[in-house]
């Protein structure tokens, strides 16, 4: 296996510039998740790793080796696309062996090779089987089981799992982590599903418009993030923002929201009154209370999952959403009182977006 470094890498279609000097280190044996909306660079990042774009400028390197000008079939890597990419007049087997006889491999080490990589993904009795006999799940594995006989130095997928419905993702979710453990590789993922980052990755890049606006493990995007981009994408539901000014009375700090609401601040933030500021507090990190202590949520939409309850309000001049481990029975129109924590409250300049820690 290898390490993947991307170095000021830029991409321009005519004098449009999709990418604006990107700057990735993906560590050998890791699970990279490059995540964003659409149309923020990911997947052509990974077609540029894979040879299928050119670079407008920078290196890209695998295993210590710059690729920038080596051919896709000769940089050692594997991908797994989104449309299965499968040759329907070949059955399962030929498809996943199709690489290797390109290659000229002795034909028992094919038959070596498949069959383990059929054990790996449960495909032993689908081998006969051409893929319009196959569920959407099955051809998935197929697509990935062609990658893993070529033993590659890095595993890219380019939004394998967004052409199967929501119960099926979740089992692909596992499946693929669970491969990737098991052949110890490297792995650069790309989807637009905030979920399937935080659910599969060791390392997430958050992309927009070309740019990276944070790296990190998932749980230290979640509890850190640099601004409220990676705050509103990270998570689901997303991090609430209320805009409002710090400001200090009593010694105390708090945030004055525009209806006058007061949102409470850890000791030691008053290293910013005045400041214009967003208030992001996660929609768990409520405390239902009273009308003494707690601000007044007028109830708009109650979305009971089952695991737990999502509370959709008005707060403070702001809509939110707040979620409840235990049962409520919450109804619209229904005025409840809560408490944000504030020692898990973030403050985020309003003007440049960029936290305030």
């Amino acid at each position: 296996m290898a390490s993947v470094e991307i170095r000021d890498v830029r991409k321009s279609f005519g004098s449009t510039e999709v990418l604006h000097g990107v700057d990735i280190t993906v560590p050998d044996r890791s699970f990279t998740v490059l995540v964003g909306p659409s149309g923020c660079g990911k997947s052509t990042l990974l077609r540029m790793i894979a040879g299928l774009e050119e670079i407008t400028s920078g290196e890209i390197a695998i295993g210590g080796q710059v690729v920038n000008t080596i051919p896709p079939k000769q940089r050692d890597i594997a991908m797994v696309f989104q449309n299965y990419a499968l040759y329907p007049h070949m059955k399962v087997y030929d498809n996943m062996a199709f690489s290797l006889s390109l290659a000229k491999i002795d034909k028992a080490k094919i038959d070596e090779l498949v069959t383990r990589a059929a054990d790996i993904l449960n495909l032993r009795d689908l081998l006969d089987r051409y893929p319009r006999q196959l569920s959407g799940g099955q051809r998935q594995r197929v697509a990935m089981g062609r990658a893993i006989v070529r033993d590659p130095q890095v595993f890219l997928f380019d939004e394998p799992l967004s052409n199967l419905d929501a119960k099926l993702r979740v089992q692909m979710r596992t499946e693929i982590r669970e491969l990737h453990q098991r052949l110890n590789s490297t792995s650069i993922y790309v989807t637009h599903d905030q979920i399937e980052a935080m659910t599969m990755a060791d390392q997430i890049v958050v992309m927009r418009d070309g740019n990276i606006e944070q790296v990190g493990a998932p749980l230290d995007l979640y509890d850190n993030p640099d601004n409220t981009f990676v705050a509103g994408f990270i998570g689901s539901p997303a991090m609430n923002l209320i805009e409002g000014t710090v400001q200090i009375a009593n010694g105390h700090a708090s945030v004055a929201a525009e209806d006058g609401s007061l949102l409470e601040l850890a000791p030691g933030r008053g290293d910013v009154e005045g400041r214009q500021v967003y208030y992001g507090v996660r929609p768990e990190h409520f405390t239902l209370t009273d009308e003494t202590s707690g601000l007044p949520v007028d109830v708009v939409v109650v979305e009971p999952t089952g695991a737990e309850i999502l509370v959709v309000g008005r707060m403070a001049g702001t809509e939110v959403q707040v979620s409840f481990k235990e049962r409520h029975d919450f109804a619209y129109g229904q005025r409840i009182y809560l408490q944000p924590r504030r020692e898990l409250a973030h403050l985020f300049d309003r003007a440049s977006g960029q936290v305030l820690r």
